[in-house]
């Protein structure tokens, strides 16, 4: 039996940059990919349990009534807390990061020519620890 496969949410307004982030993601791994330019849109499918998923800060692009990257992971943390949310953002600004971070984000990428193996890294991570807990819980149900 196979590995099964990562569900991943990609959720930018940008087209361009979402479109590249979902190819580099298909040519480097088995991924389960679901792309959305709004949050309204990705909150409409948050039912299909995304094991991670990628938010820009911004999501204004499209629509400048649309809800923002912070407003979108606060609704995912009410749907489920436990769904890692990486936030990404054309902004260098630490206080951009810490407010990210205050809102429950797992961790916050700049747009650059190194995101994609940022987030690539990010998500190894997420699943080493999640891998991790599971060990230690079926040990500690052994106890």
């Amino acid at each position: 039996m196979g590995k099964e496969q990562i569900k991943l949410f990609l959720v930018d307004d940008d087209a361009l940059f979402l479109k590249s982030l979902e190819f580099e993601f298909l040519q480097h791994a088995d991924f389960a990919i679901e792309t959305f330019a709004t949050g309204e849109l990705c909150l409409k499918n948050i039912a299909h349990s995304p094991d991670v998923v990628i938010l820009d800060y911004h999501l204004d692009g499209i629509d400048r009534t649309a809800m923002n990257g912070l407003e979108t992971l606060d609704k995912i943390k009410e749907f489920n807390p436990d769904i890692p949310v990486i936030m990404l953002s054309s902004q260098d600004k630490i206080d951009v990061a810490i407010d990210c971070m205050h809102h429950n984000a797992f961790d916050y990428v700049v747009k650059s020519e190194t995101a994609f193996m940022r987030l690539q890294h990010i998500i190894d991570t997420i699943f080493r620890y999640k891998k991790m807990e599971k060990q230690l819980n079926w040990y500690m149900d052994r106890m």
